[in-house]
């Protein structure tokens, strides 16, 4: 898990908020993966790194989204952590030594879960820059991705563990729901897009 950003979309435009009742979530971040990846090389691999525990109801956002993303079978993206076969702790920093031994400067996404204020529960952020897992609950862990989504399940500041462990997971499920399908969309668009500049050269 995750510490929550402290920088508002309107300071910091490389940084999307949005809160999962917001009837245009999805395109909006669709659309602003798409400006990340507009950034990378032609034929850059994509690698989805989720992380999390299925141990936990508030952390198992990234193993969530894993297991919806693998359902996919897409050669459009390799991806690491789901329920099966989670990516934590323990096993965190062994995964990302095989990604930088297996790919050539890939573009790598990671997704956790995070804690943030009451009013911002329930939202969704896509941030340019790496993942910090485990700083909502002081743990010093290696940061993760070129840039990173979270999902904000619960309130932080006091007892992060209770708390987490006592986060309803109608809400987890539904934010791991939008960042997959948005992510899958993403990734959909921005392949097409490649090939059809390809084939325009």
């Amino acid at each position: 898990m995750s510490s929550s950003s402290k920088v508002s979309p309107l300071q910091e435009p490389s940084c999307l908020k949005i809160s999962h009742t917001d009837p245009d979530i999805y395109s909006a971040i669709t659309h602003r993966l798409l400006f990340h990846f507009s950034r990378t090389r032609p034929g850059t691999k994509i690698v989805v790194v989720c992380i999390g525990t299925d141990r936990s109801t508030g952390d198992s956002l990234g193993p969530l989204v894993g297991t919806s993303l693998s359902r996919f079978h897409s050669p459009l993206f390799d991806l690491y952590g789901t329920l099966e076969d989670p990516i934590h702790a323990v096993n965190l920093e062994e995964t990302l030594t095989l990604i930088n031994e297996r790919y050539s400067n890939p573009f790598v996404i990671g997704i956790d879960a995070c804690l943030g204020h009451s009013t911002s529960v329930g939202s969704i952020q896509v941030v340019d820059g790496p993942l910090r897992p485990g700083a909502g609950v002081n743990k010093q862990l290696p940061p993760v991705g070129d840039i990173h989504l979270t999902g904000i399940v619960n309130v932080g500041g006091f007892m992060e563990y209770f708390v987490l462990q006592n986060t309803r997971l109608s809400l987890v499920m539904r934010l791991s729901d939008i960042i997959a399908t948005s992510l899958y969309s993403a990734i959909k668009q921005w392949n097409l897009h490649a090939k059809s500049a390809a084939t325009r050269e």
